[in-house]
Order: C-alpha cells, then sequence, then structure tokens
C-alpha cells in the first residue's frame, strides 16, 4: 500500500508540474500578445487610438513604458552610428586648429583606426557599411583583396610627422600592417591587435618574427593562432600575432604595450584618427584618466561617427581622415610624400618562405614593383614572379569575432 500511495504522489506532483509549466507558458504567450498589442498602438497618435486602445495603456503602463525606454535606446545608438560631416569651412578652422595644437606639443602620440585604411578600400568596423555593421545585419562582407591594399595618405603624412619629430608614437589597433608598410619604424609603433603579415615562434627566447609577403592568418582563427609553418631555428610551429575579440594580448612584439603605455604616460597631445574608440576606451593605461583632468593629455578626435571619447576632447573634427590630414599637413607646410613601391620596407624585412613552405598557403602575394632586390631566394622569386593565387577576406582575422559577446535583445515576457 505505501508503494501504491508513493506512486500516486509523484504521478500527482509530475501532473501539477506540468500543468503549472502550461499556465506558465500560456501567460507568457498572452503578454507577448499584449505587447504586440501595445507596440501597435503606440505607433498611432492619441488621436487615431480609440477609447479601448487607450485603455488598454492606461492598464499596461509597465509595457508602455519598456517599449519607449527600447524606443529611444535605439533611437540613440542609430543616432551614434551616423556618419556626420561638419561644414567644409568649418574642417579647415579646425584642421589649423590642430595643426597649431600638433606644432606646439612636446609629445604627440597618435591613436589610429579602420577609418584610416577604408581609402586603402580596406572596410571599416562599425561604418554603415562595416564589417560588424552588416555581420550583425545578417549580411555577407564584400571580397577584399588585401593584399593590393597600400598606404594610404594619412598613413604616409604619420609616418611624416614621425619623420619631422612632430608625432613620438603610433597606437593602432589595424591588423593591416600598412603603418609597417609606409616607413613608420617599429620601434615608434604599437600594433595592438596584430599585423597580418607577421608570424612568430614564441617556443624561442626572445621570440622570433617572421615578416611575410602574404597574409599568414589563412588557416588561424579565435583561439587557433598555429599557421602551420614551423621555426627556422628550433623547428617549432609559429602562430600568427592577431589579438581576436574576446582574446587578450600577449606578444611583445608587433603588440608593443609597453611602448604604447610609456608614450600615452609622457603624451601632452593624443589625436585619435578613425577609431570608433569603442576598444581602445577599455585600456586605461592609454588615456590617464587616474590624473586630474587639468594633466591630462589634450585629446583631439578626427571620426565620421560619435565616439564615447566626444566629451573628454578639446577638439572634434567630423571628416574622413585623408581630408583632414591634407588641410593639417598644409598648415604645417609639410610635402607628404606619395607611396612608392620602391620604397616599402616589408620588402627588405621580409623572411622567404624555405622551399617546403611554398605550398603552406594560398593567399596573394604582395607583387613588388620592378627593381626591387628581393632575398637571394630563388624560390621566393620564382613564386613571385609565377601566378600570385586568389585574393580572399575570408580567413583568419579579418570579419572574426563579431559575434562573441554579443548581448542579446532583451525580450519583454
Amino acid at each position: 500500500m505505501a508503494t501504491d500511495d508513493s506512486a500516486t504522489t509523484a504521478m500527482s506532483s509530475r501532473a501539477e508540474m506540468k500543468a503549472r509549466q502550461r499556465l506558465l507558458l500560456l501567460q507568457q504567450e498572452e503578454r507577448r500578445a499584449l505587447v504586440r498589442l501595445v507596440s501597435k498602438i503606440l505607433n498611432k497618435s492619441v488621436e487615431q487610438c480609440s477609447p479601448d486602445e487607450l485603455a488598454v495603456m492606461d492598464q499596461n503602463e509597465d509595457i508602455v513604458c519598456e517599449l519607449r525606454s527600447r524606443k529611444k535606446k535605439n533611437e540613440q545608438l542609430k543616432r551614434k552610428l551616423k556618419e556626420v560631416t561638419d561644414d567644409p569651412e568649418d574642417v579647415k578652422t579646425k584642421a589649423k586648429l590642430l595643426a597649431c595644437a600638433i606644432r606646439e606639443a612636446s609629445y604627440v602620440v597618435i591613436y589610429t583606426g579602420a577609418g584610416i585604411s577604408t581609402a586603402a578600400s580596406i572596410p571599416d568596423y562599425r561604418g554603415p557599411n562595416g564589417v560588424w555593421t552588416m555581420l550583425q545585419k545578417g549580411q555577407s562582407i564584400r571580397s577584399t583583396d588585401l593584399s593590393e591594399a597600400e598606404p594610404t595618405f594619412t598613413h604616409m603624412a604619420i609616418a611624416k610627422l614621425h619623420q619631422e619629430k612632430l608625432v613620438q608614437h603610433v597606437v593602432s589597433q589595424n591588423c593591416d600592417g600598412l603603418h609597417l608598410r609606409s616607413g613608420l619604424p617599429r620601434h615608434a609603433l604599437s600594433e595592438l591587435h596584430g599585423n597580418m603579415y607577421i608570424e612568430v615562434c614564441t617556443s624561442c627566447s626572445p621570440n622570433v618574427e617572421y615578416i611575410r609577403l602574404f597574409d599568414v592568418t589563412e588557416k588561424t582563427s579565435l583561439h587557433r593562432h598555429n599557421t602551420s609553418r614551423k621555426c627556422h631555428k628550433c623547428q617549432n610551429g609559429l602562430r600568427d600575432t592577431i589579438v581576436h575579440f574576446g582574446e587578450r594580448g600577449t606578444l611583445e612584439q608587433p603588440l608593443n604595450w609597453k611602448g604604447a603605455a610609456e608614450a600615452a604616460a609622457k603624451a601632452d597631445v593624443i589625436l585619435c584618427l578613425g577609431s570608433s574608440l569603442k576598444v581602445l576606451k577599455k585600456y586605461p593605461c592609454l588615456w590617464n584618466m587616474n590624473r586630474p583632468p587639468c594633466r591630462r593629455p589634450k585629446l583631439y578626435i578626427v571620426n565620421l561617427q560619435w565616439t564615447p571619447k566626444d566629451d573628454f576632447a578639446c577638439l572634434k573634427i567630423h571628416g574622413k581622415c585623408d581630408d583632414v590630414m591634407q588641410l593639417v599637413m598644409e598648415d604645417l607646410f609639410l610635402d607628404v610624400p606619395q607611396y612608392d613601391k620602391c620604397k616599402d620596407p616589408i620588402f627588405k624585412l621580409a623572411v622567404p618562405l624555405t622551399e617546403n613552405e611554398l605550398s603552406s598557403h594560398s593567399r596573394k602575394w604582395i607583387v613588388p614593383s620592378e627593381g626591387i632586390n628581393l632575398p637571394e631566394n630563388k624560390w621566393l622569386q620564382d613564386t613571385l614572379g609565377a601566378d600570385p593565387g586568389e585574393a580572399s577576406s575570408s580567413g583568419g582575422w579579418f570579419g572574426r569575432g563579431c559575434s562573441k559577446g554579443q548581448k542579446k535583445k532583451k525580450k519583454l515576457t
């Protein structure tokens, strides 16, 4: 009898649990239907609403407040993502002020983002047609031949400013390697998120760098950095230098965090070019926020969109980086040399592949101009003179990590 009573009690408990679950699901569905109804009513003006609809609004003030709050947040987000361009005369005036600040500063550090490379046909991330924007909309990113990208006017202007000792250090979020190819010295550059042309051996001490003439990230991705090639010294595997979203960069070079932090500590002027600063704002060592406001470096921002540092900037220029830097360099009476492939330092820095490594990738090579003396490696010369292969933007770092850490849209239940 005791066993029968226990079985009956268990069956009754399960039935009650299922009944509660069905009731909960029914209540949730009723609330979702109510949310849809209230949302539909909110799209009307008060004059268009019937007495019954107004009564529904009065009876569900919590849903009305939540929907209005969500609408306000979406409108704010759209305004922040919108690209704005200042009036041309305002841009000229602001460019003069920026040139004056650079001229009078004792230590200038430049922070660069994807916006300085859009003129090289490399898409940015958070612009209207940016990588993250398109992927978040469920759309594919356009094919981009990264091997054919060359330093832009802004890249060359920054290199010129460093050469003239008007800029002391550059901190870049970009992985495209264009600062290196512009002639900017390695010691004056921190590539916080890596360089697509550099792979390293972390087994050797100090780490050994291998600069290549192709994108080394074809077989790498988030938390998977092995490039399949081996160190010429110790024969251990090489890894790329890319820091994906959700990862922490630990390599000494080319990230050069030490150089970035030391430069930020010395800076009296920080110029941000083409960056949303949504990532850089998370690095306290770059902003000196522990100092009193009067002792912090003056902040100048050039970007088409809103940034979280706008309220801290003494000057914000809404404009394209190349257009603004053209005016700044004119005001500084500095001629900016055009990018010359014959002078691209990557050809002197590149480490040739061994014969066994030639089939280790299918990426397109950076093809040198005539007259460049390549390293004395017949296999490298033959490869660069042959079919360069198909260009691709689908591997490695480009466009990876968009969904990583995204906040899920909150549902009204």
